[in-house]
Formats: structure tokens, C-alpha cells, sequence
């Protein structure tokens, strides 16, 4: 067994009965136990995998398959699946068993997919290290020195070190791009309202968005196209068509592509994630396509903003946590008041307890005005500036990160330096638009490198197709 870089590849060999999804299912099974050490799964759906397998394999010979079949995917742990544990990776939810299945992962079943498990993530989605999980740090696979990113840490390690063909993360303001950009991988952030919340733990519910972690941009494609559409269960999805984004990967034209001078000129950035940006930049033009400098004057206050309104939503979706209703219980509680204290202050880590009081901080008489309604009012300038590029370029090119993966524990003590790694990836989430991180190669230190590209609102389709073309120059 080899590692598959897409699902064609996959049905190929299935096709020629080279392997079968119990083969695939059984191979993922030896990467996890080879790969324990990296921490990237928190449950294993060993039984239930095999027996969806088999099912697979009889649907595929009946020529009933759905879109799917052949993919091994992986949840990550603020994705709700019926009669399975989820727990945000927090002990406040620890043991907690789901009623039913997240829309996402009911598609993903409907079309045939194989879930293998649930995976590790920072606590509530909060952080970008993967390192506030309950259940301890995820590794990052290229070396387990370093961090994986967050706080889809678990999917994109999973999918980095073969233990899954690919699984779904929630990125609130890069959860999905950052940790894809640290492992090499493709991870793609819809836009708001691309994709069904329902079912998926809220962070911040104006931000949060299921998107796909994968080897290629054609399984992305296809992720996107299954999972993405109206949801009667929420009724913040957009009811926009669903383009049939696997087949329609073919870029015609030239682009015109701009970037943010304020990104590439930033004082953090790593030099050679800078002239990884310019050889790109180069590489494009050289085919054809139109590379602008463009402005982007916020950039000092992305992050303050995204933290002011994610802490305000955080705190308001985090109150139902109160060890009545479920989840932990203090064993210290004897009366209501000290229920609440106690499960709260016992069952949180430190992480979301910190954003919990700034977000109830800045909710609070005598603070909303100077701080919440003054950063939704930034929030409108960053998004009108994003979409007023977005009008005379198809897409915009930058960064991830400013660094590739760090050391553990390097950025735990200080947490504004650790809000300083969203830097490059809150813009698109502020703005509700389409984003996907490509790896273009790897660092003098080993690691990889991811580039971002962002798109209009709901032209995931044009956005897909041209990361595949970038993708094409690289090799």
C-alpha cells in the first residue's frame, strides 16, 4: 500500500482490485497505532470502520457507491456524530455522547464515506497549537519537536502522516488554513454560509465554518461539493447553488492576482516564506497571469478585532456549559452558585477561561461601545476594503503564517505572541470569504511552507480551480 494522493487514485485501485475499502480501512489502522505518538486521534472507530467498509465494498461491486466511497475520513472533535462522543477536546465535555449527527456528517455518510474516528483539537477550537487540548498537544509529523497548528491540529496531522485520507476541521479565523500550511497539506475555508453549522460546537458562531483538510485540491473539491449547500437546520446557510466544484478544476483564462504589500513587507514574516511568496509571485506571472501590488491598511488590526468579537461570541456560546444541564459536574458543588463556580472554573482550560472573561469583558456596560461595537464597525472596513480589491483582482495572494510550525511550548507563556500567528489568516475569516492554503515546498528547517490565496464570496469554484493551477507551477 502506497499513499494515495487523491480519490481517483484510490477507485483506480479498486477498480483493478489492486485493494478495497477494507484494505484502505486496515492500512490507516496500522498508521494510527505506527503514529500514536503524534496524539492526532482521540478515538478510533475500529469495529464500526471495518463493518462501514465492508459495506463500501458491496455497494462499489452493486454499482451503488455514492461520491465518497473509498474515502477514509477523520471528524475533528467539535463535530457532532450521533450515538459517538464529542468533547471539543475539553474536559467540560468529556464523556459527553451526541443525540445526532452534524449535517456534514450526515452527507459524508450519505455519499459512502468511511469515518475512522474523532481527532484532537485545541479546546473549543480556541488556539494555534493544538497545545489547550484536554487530551494533550498533537505533534506535527515532519518533527515531533514542533507544533501541529490549531486548532485543527489532529485532521491535518492525521491526513499529513497518512492516518486518514482526509477530514474535516472548523476554521473560525485560520483553524483550518494554519495547520494545513504547517503539515504540508490542503486545507480550505469556505465562505460563511458555504456550509451547515449545525451540529458542530459554536466558537464564534459569525466566523465558524467546516472546511476540508486533503492531499489534493481535487478531493477538497469534492469534500466542498458534498458537504456545502442549504441546510433546513440552520438558517444562516446560503441558499446560492452548489457548483459540482470536482469537475469543474480547470482554470480558464489569465488571472489577476494581487497581494497585500503590508503582508509581504511585515516585520515578523520569515524571510524565506517571503521569497517563497515572490517565487510564486513570479512563477504566475511568467504564466501568463497579472500580479499587482495591492493596500491593505488594517493589517495592525485584524487581530485585535477578530479577538474583541470571537471572545464576545465565545462567551455568550460557552454559557450553556454550566454542569447542570450536561457534561462535568464539580464533585465540590454543593449548591446552585457554587455548581456553576466550581464546574466552570474546573472543567475550562486556562485558554477559555481567558477568552470567556475578555469576551465577557467587552460585553459589559460602560466597555460594549468602546470596544465591541467599535470593532464591528472595523470589522465593515476590513471586509469592504477586502471586497473592493476583490473587484478589480479574481484573487488575492499572502501568506499563512509568519513562520513555519515552532517548538512546543514557545508561544504558551505569552498569549498575544500565539494571537500574532492569525495574523495573516483572520482578514478572510472577518470578511466571510473563501480562502485555501496550498503547499508550494519546504523550509531550509524541513518544515513546510503553505501560501493562501482568498477568493469572492461563494466563487469557491474559481478559487479551487486556480489553486490547482498554483499547485501545477510548484512541481
Amino acid at each position: 500500500m502506497y499513499l494515495y494522493d487523491s480519490l481517483a487514485s484510490i477507485l483506480s485501485d479498486i477498480e483493478g482490485k489492486s485493494t478495497s475499502v477494507i484494505q484502505l480501512v486496515e492500512y490507516h489502522l496500522e498508521r494510527i497505532e505506527e503514529h500514536k505518538h503524534l496524539n492526532a486521534f482521540i478515538e478510533i472507530y475500529t469495529t464500526e470502520a471495518r463493518e462501514q467498509a465492508k459495506l463500501v465494498d458491496q455497494k462499489i461491486k452493486e454499482g451503488k457507491a455514492g461520491k465518497l466511497a473509498g474515502m477514509v475520513i477523520g471528524l475533528k472533535d467539535n463535530i457532532c456524530y450521533q450515538e459517538h462522543q464529542v468533547s471539543a477536546a475539553s474536559k467540560i465535555l468529556d464523556g459527553f455522547t451526541s443525540l445526532y449527527s452534524a449535517t456534514v456528517v450526515q452527507r459524508l455518510l450519505e455519499q459512502d464515506a468511511v469515518i475512522i474516528g474523532r481527532l484532537n483539537c485545541d479546546e473549543f477550537a480556541m488556539g494555534a497549537s493544538n497545545e489547550t487540548s484536554f487530551y494533550g498537544p498533537v505533534l506535527n509529523a515532519a518533527d515531533a519537536t514542533k507544533v501541529s497548528g490549531g486548532s485543527s491540529g489532529g485532521s491535518a496531522v492525521a491526513v499529513q502522516a497518512d492516518m486518514c485520507h482526509a477530514a474535516l476541521g472548523t476554521d473560525t479565523g485560520g483553524s483550518v488554513r494554519q495547520p494545513a500550511a504547517f503539515c504540508g497539506v490542503v486545507g480550505l475555508k469556505p465562505s460563511y454560509g458555504r456550509v451547515s453549522r449545525h451540529g458542530i460546537i459554536a466558537y464564534a458562531s459569525s466566523f465558524d465554518q467546516v472546511g476540508p483538510i486533503t492531499k489534493s485540491v481535487e478531493d477538497a473539491a469534492l469534500l466542498l461539493e458534498v458537504i456545502a449547500g442549504k441546510d433546513e437546520f440552520d438558517s444562516t446557510v446560503s441558499s446560492v447553488p452548489v457548483a459540482e466544484y470536482s469537475k469543474n478544476l480547470a482554470f480558464n483564462g489569465k488571472a489577476r492576482i494581487a497581494y497585500l504589500s503590508e503582508t509581504l513587507e511585515s516585520e515578523g514574516l520569515d524571510p524565506e516564506i517571503k521569497a517563497s511568496m515572490l517565487k510564486n509571485m513570479d512563477l504566475l506571472r511568467k504564466d501568463g497571469h497579472i500580479v499587482e501590488e495591492a493596500h491593505f491598511p488594517y493589517l495592525d488590526y485584524v487581530v485585535p478585532t477578530y479577538y474583541i468579537l470571537t471572545a464576545a461570541e465565545a462567551s455568550s456560546n460557552l454559557a450553556r456549559y454550566d454542569g447542570v444541564h450536561f457534561g462535568y459536574l464539580s464533585p465540590n458543588a454543593n449548591d446552585l452558585e457554587r455548581t456553576y463556580k466550581k464546574s466552570r472554573t474546573e472543567g475550562f482550560g486556562l485558554e477559555v477561561k481567558r477568552r470567556i472573561m475578555l469576551g465577557a469583558f467587552v460585553l459589559s456596560a460602560g466597555y460594549y461601545d468602546a470596544y465591541y461595537a467599535k470593532a464591528q464597525k472595523v470589522r465593515r472596513l476590513i471586509r469592504d476594503n477586502l471586497n473592493d480589491i476583490l473587484t478589480n483582482y479574481d484573487f488575492i495572494l499572502l501568506p499563512n503564517a509568519p513562520t513555519t510550525a515552532w517548538k512546543l511550548g514557545e508561544k504558551m507563556e505569552d498569549p498575544v505572541v500565539m494571537y500574532l500567528a492569525d495574523i495573516f489568516t483572520v482578514q478572510a475569516s472577518l470578511a466571510g470569504l473563501p480562502a485555501i492554503s496550498i503547499p508550494v515546498g519546504d523550509h531550509s528547517n524541513g518544515l513546510p511552507i503553505g501560501l493562501q490565496l482568498i477568493g469572492r464570496k461563494f466563487e469557491e469554484e474559481n478559487l479551487l480551480a486556480f489553486s490547482k493551477t498554483l499547485l501545477h507551477l510548484n512541481k
